[in-house]
């Protein structure tokens, strides 16, 4: 199959799960509501950049923008099970408009940043969590700054993105969801087009990140850490108690000695 029909199959099992298998139970049990959609371009490329509670934010994100479909980077593992099971997979991750990405080694990496500009240059949007894996106790922590790399390549504006109850829906390890309501609060475009040609500048890209989880941490009202999820989750593997990392606390409770991301870019 080439890669028009390809794109044709993505969009009819896109449309099928959003709006007649999966889509009508989802707002059934859970009511999920939008604010700022405004913000959703009509047409072209975006990166639609949300904190990561949850398994379940990739499906509510798409659910509540009407018209577009939204693409998300998925690990590879989930298209390449075998037998009927691993079909089901393949199709259903497939549909839900996800698309696979090995994460393994730096030519993957770089793959994965690739295929990210390609379908931001299609006019798509692209989904992503900066923080890189779901956070571990609810707290939003350091963005990798691969975002800002696509971001700058492909020319598009970052829209943030906050996720509220996708937590209490689908805990960490849990296998059954639980109805509650989910919210999902769109934030105004940030444009870094004044970067236009800096992209590999370490200083930049690092600058555009933080600007982003600060509009993050402001959106969603979470606590700040500044150290990535992945190493809080190493340290809890490693039995060290996690709690001690310093926080930024809640935005109703922030003082002006509170600590947020290191840089705004200017």
């Amino acid at each position: 199959m080439g890669s028009q029909g390809q794109e044709a199959l993505f969009t009819v099992l896109y449309f099928v799960m959003k709006h007649i298998l999966l889509g009508p139970v989802l707002r059934l049990f859970f009511r999920p509501e939008a604010e700022g959609l405004e913000n959703i371009p009509k047409s072209g490329g975006a990166i639609l950049a949300s904190n990561h509670l949850a398994v379940s934010d990739s499906f509510f994100m798409p659910l509540v923008i009407p018209g577009r479909r939204v693409t998300f980077p998925a690990k590879l593992e989930y298209f390449t099970e075998k037998g009927i099971k691993g079909a089901f997979k393949k199709w259903f991750f497939t549909g839900m408009g996800q698309i696979p990405i090995d994460r393994t080694g730096g030519s993957a990496a770089q793959a994965a940043l690739d295929t990210g500009i390609r379908l931001l240059r299609e006019g798509h949007l692209l989904g992503i969590y900066p923080e890189g894996t779901r956070s571990p106790d609810g707290r939003l922590y350091k963005g990798k700054t691969g975002m800002a790399r696509i971001a700058l390549e492909a020319g598009v504006p970052v829209i943030p993105v906050a996720m509220f109850g996708t937590d209490v829906a689908n805990p960490i390890g849990s296998k059954m969801w639980k109805p509650t309501k989910i919210r999902v609060k769109f934030g105004k475009p940030l444009d870094f087009s004044r970067y236009e040609g800096l992209s590999g500048d370490r200083f930049v890209e690092r600058s555009i990140t933080d600007e982003v989880m600060y509009a993050l941490m402001e959106l969603s009202g979470q606590e700040y850490v500044d150290m990535y999820a992945a190493k809080v989750k190493e340290m809890q593997t490693d039995g060290q108690a996690p709690g001690g990392v310093p926080a930024q606390r809640g935005e109703s409770q922030r003082d002006d000695t509170d600590r947020i991301p290191e840089t705004r870019a200017g």
